[in-house]
């Protein structure tokens, strides 16, 4: 990402756009920010007549027909929007300084994202990490089969390891497990290992009513003290009856999403100086 902001930065002057503040309904939160140039922009600030109206108002900046620093934007039927509520936006030239910070900012941003572990690349697993490549979350694929691990995004990070169930222990907590290996036994060696856990956000099994029986049974066997409540299996819900690895993977991604949120204002609600 920081790269892309380099590459970005290294063709021209450019104005820092951010959403400063919010009253009531806007398109993003404050903190938001996009970059503008004289010919391109990076990231949105949510689009719409406003967004317009900010990258004009950046363009007449670095033009020298604008000097104000500061737009207080409402978002109503005046400029064709019906958010409803108002946004500040903070116009900032972008200086070796302010470059130096933004980067930095992203990266602290980046190294909080979320951490989602796929244990297993076959097709469900690459439609898997195909989806979730594209979102703020950190994306691991852990496989036991080289050729499985060739073709990912190249923002996924891979392992090839011939017991993934030991790499449960690296989900940073409040992340996800999301297991969809070509082997029945494998998958309920990581599942063992990521219900032991109790701090996951998510741990989800490809699979079917079935196998979750099939799994309890074999979880008792092994003396597992507890019930499966905090596991999700199958995986993508049973609404939509589609079992294309492409439908799977949106399904996942959507209900990963959701989990992590939850998790994460619970833990605030435990922990508000968090």
């Amino acid at each position: 990402m920081s790269q892309t902001l380099t590459v970005f930065l290294s063709e021209g002057p450019a104005i820092l756009v951010e959403i400063e503040a919010v009253k009531g309904s806007s398109p993003r939160e404050a903190g938001t920010f996009m970059l503008v140039s004289a010919t391109r922009i990076w990231e949105t600030i949510g689009g719409g007549q406003f967004e317009y109206m900010a990258i004009d108002h950046a363009r007449a900046m670095l033009d020298g027909r604008a000097e104000i620093d500061v737009l207080d934007i409402p978002l109503g039927p005046e400029i064709g929007q019906c958010c409803g509520g108002r946004t500040l936006l903070r116009f900032t030239k972008v200086t070796e300084a302010v470059a130096v910070a933004l980067s930095k900012r992203m990266q602290d941003a980046e190294d909080q994202q979320p951490a989602v572990f796929v244990f297993g690349a076959g097709h469900v697993g690459k439609a898997l990490a195909n989806s979730l490549s594209l979102l703020p979350v950190s994306v691991s694929v852990i496989e036991t089969r080289r050729e499985e691990l060739i073709g990912l995004p190249g923002t996924v990070l891979t392992h090839l390891t011939p017991m993934p169930e030991a790499m449960v222990k690296d989900i940073p907590a409040g992340g996800a497990a999301i297991i969809v290996t070509h082997d029945h036994a494998l998958d309920f060696l990581i599942a063992k290992e990521a219900l032991g856990r109790g701090d996951l956000a998510y741990v989800g099994m490809i699979g079917s009513k079935t196998k979750r029986a099939t799994f309890a049974n074999w979880l008792a066997r092994e003396g597992h003290v507890g019930t499966l409540d905090n596991l999700v299996l199958p995986i993508g819900g049973t609404l939509v009856k589609d079992k294309r690895p492409a439908i799977i993977a949106a399904l996942v991604t959507s209900e990963v999403l959701v989990a992590i949120q939850q998790y994460s204002v619970f833990q605030i609600r435990l922990n508000p100086q968090l």
